[in-house]
């Protein structure tokens, strides 16, 4: 898939004013309520967006910086985004959407100005300002899922969803070693339905593996992103492999997550963030 970075940014601000526009009608009330992410009030997922904005864009004005005080983050378990979540809610309502504004404001005049093959750290792999920009998007929008959610609004059809397919595609065998297994040999063919059912499929893997997961598009990106269980999806899942990968898929980087239950099948497994 051919990377437009200025499309792919744009997308990115697309996301974020759609948001802002629903966070900004809020009461006070309704930035505690819960979200499908187990232990997380709505405020949770917005300063949680705000903190890892500028953890990126610290992680590429000053990487050095970035590394010791991920480094010390880590040191202290991996559990550190519900540690920060819980530091960060003697902030007001207010405060939080401010800050969400702010950061991603000077996010994106960074990722505005920087090589989109410049390396960057983070707290996996270092990658690039383009992956770090998709991974932005991918977060923005799984986060934001969760806040529609909640709020029982609908989740606006993104123009960045082939973008978070595709780092869903990219992360298969990152998401195998995560998960402490080794990554399969064999491919898996993926075909997703656009949201615009006139559009042609996005596809990804040989037309003839034996392994493909079928469906649309934002059902893809539920189950990679973690917001999903495959069993509650139109995914139509085909070979040992491709039901394996669905199982673990994980586009954001951190531990492995625990994925959520299926609806028809209650559990006490927490939610993901």
């Amino acid at each position: 898939m051919a990377l437009d970075y200025e499309a792919l940014l744009d997308d990115l601000d697309v996301e974020t004013v759609r948001l802002i526009l629903v966070l900004r009608d809020l009461t006070p009330d309704q930035w505690e309520i819960d979200t499908p992410a187990e232990g997380w009030a709505l405020r949770d997922q917005v300063s949680h967006l705000a903190f890892f904005d500028d953890a990126a864009r610290t992680a590429m004005d000053d990487p050095h910086r970035f590394r010791e005080e991920s480094a010390a983050l880590i040191a202290g378990g991996m559990d550190f985004p519900d540690r920060i979540a819980r530091d960060l809610r003697t902030m007001s309502h207010q405060e939080v959407i401010d800050w969400f504004v702010h950061s991603r404001s000077e996010l994106l005049k960074t990722l505005r100005r920087t090589d989109p093959k410049a390396r960057m750290p983070w707290y996996g792999p270092d990658m690039s300002a383009a992956s770090s920009a998709t991974a932005r998007l991918m977060e923005t929008w799984a986060h934001g899922r969760d806040i529609y959610d909640a709020l029982g609004v609908r989740h606006p059809d993104s123009p960045g969803l082939r973008s978070i397919a595709h780092l869903g595609v990219s992360t298969f065998a990152f998401a195998h070693q995560l998960n402490g297994l080794s990554v399969p040999e064999q491919p898996v063919r993926v075909v997703l339905q656009a949201p615009d059912p006139d559009a042609d499929a996005w596809t990804w893997g040989p037309a003839d593996a034996e392994n493909a997961v079928v469906g649309p598009a934002e059902d893809f990106v539920l189950v990679v992103t973690q917001r999903r269980n495959v069993a509650d999806t139109r995914l139509v899942v085909t070979g040992p492999v491709a039901h394996t990968w669905m199982g673990i898929a994980q586009a954001f980087a951190g531990a492995p997550g625990p994925g959520r239950p299926s609806l028809a099948a209650p559990s006490t497994t927490g939610g993901t963030r």
